[in-house]
């Protein structure tokens, strides 16, 4: 699929602030099973979103 983003398609920002946000998700889940980790989700999707749209204009 053209629209399929890979790891080298985010800037080294984007990776990183995807990791901070996976790890936040990790930490969160630790505390239990009835946690919403959905705003944190919709940040990670924002991300990729942006990359996304920055490889379809190249």
């Amino acid at each position: 699929m053209p629209d399929d983003i890979t790891f080298r398609d985010f800037t080294a920002g984007e990776k990183a602030r995807i990791a901070v946000l996976t790890a936040r998700m990790a930490k969160r889940g630790l505390a239990g099973d009835r946690v919403d980790l959905r705003d944190l989700q919709r940040r990670i999707e924002r991300i990729e979103d942006a990359a996304r749209r920055r490889k379809q204009q190249q």
